[in-house]
């Protein structure tokens, strides 16, 4: 089973302390923080991916309802509280899980296995539509239609962009800024990684110095968006 990234989200020290010692003796999770506050959890969330956030109900400054209302449908959540009078707000942000304070590692490993079983399924779908997305650019007076699945990479030039594609030899040219086509790509398959260039991440041929090879083309990965992209590569890398 895949390595499911997780955060223990909670303000209580003893409470966190528990739930790491949970989570590093399953061997599908892999903690990648403990945060004492929801605005914590919420840096750590824009960094890297997370797929599942162990989340305490009662919290300052934002509660765990209100964080769980902010995230992504692709971040699951199981709440752990002591009040039992929250779980039906829970099951209304469609929280994976419920568990009570105080719950042991039966009930916790129970939970952390409904969450991966979610998360299992949702990437297969994710995989398994992503032969079939496409997009509609205009170019040349037409609309062209895309697989998202054909694009090597997509170069900006100010008002225009460039979608280099494993179709044809010279590349579609569209007026549309960078940061508009960014927010309708999948973030699962691609990734900005220079001011001017979003690149496919399924198309790298080899990543060095800096330089990542797409199709025989180097792209450097601008010195702002460095910590995500190796990020991805670490979490992809079996060394």
């Amino acid at each position: 089973m895949k390595k499911i990234n997780c955060i223990i989200v909670d303000d209580e020290p003893l409470a966190l302390g528990l739930v790491e010692s949970y989570v590093t003796k399953t061997p599908f999770l892999e903690l990648k923080a403990k945060c004492l506050n929801a605005l914590e959890a919420l840096k750590i969330i824009a960094q890297e991916k997370i797929d599942l956030i162990f989340l305490d109900v009662q919290m300052p400054d934002m509660s765990g309802i209100e964080l769980s209302r902010s995230l992504s449908p692709n971040t699951k959540v199981i709440f752990t509280t002591a009040f039992k009078d929250y779980a039906f707000e829970g099951f209304k942000v469609d929280a994976v899980d419920y568990l009570l304070k105080p719950f042991n590692y039966s009930e916790f490993l129970k939970a952390a296995n409904k969450a991966a079983e979610r998360i299992n399924i949702g990437e297969e779908k994710t995989k398994a539509s992503q032969h079939d997305r496409f997009i509609f650019v205009r170019s040349d007076y037409k609309q062209i239609k895309i697989n998202l699945n054909d694009i090597f990479y997509i170069e900006g030039l100010k008002d225009y962009v460039k979608i280099w594609v494993n179709t044809q030899a010279k590349p579609i040219l569209t007026l549309m800024s960078l940061k508009t086509l960014e927010q309708e790509l999948p973030e699962e398959q691609f990734m900005r990684v220079h001011r001017s260039f979003i690149v496919a991440l399924n198309k790298i041929s080899t990543v060095e110095r800096n330089q990542i090879v797409i199709n025989n083309e180097r792209i450097t990965v601008a010195e702002q968006y460095k910590e995500r992209f190796y990020q991805f590569i670490e979490n992809n890398s079996l060394s």
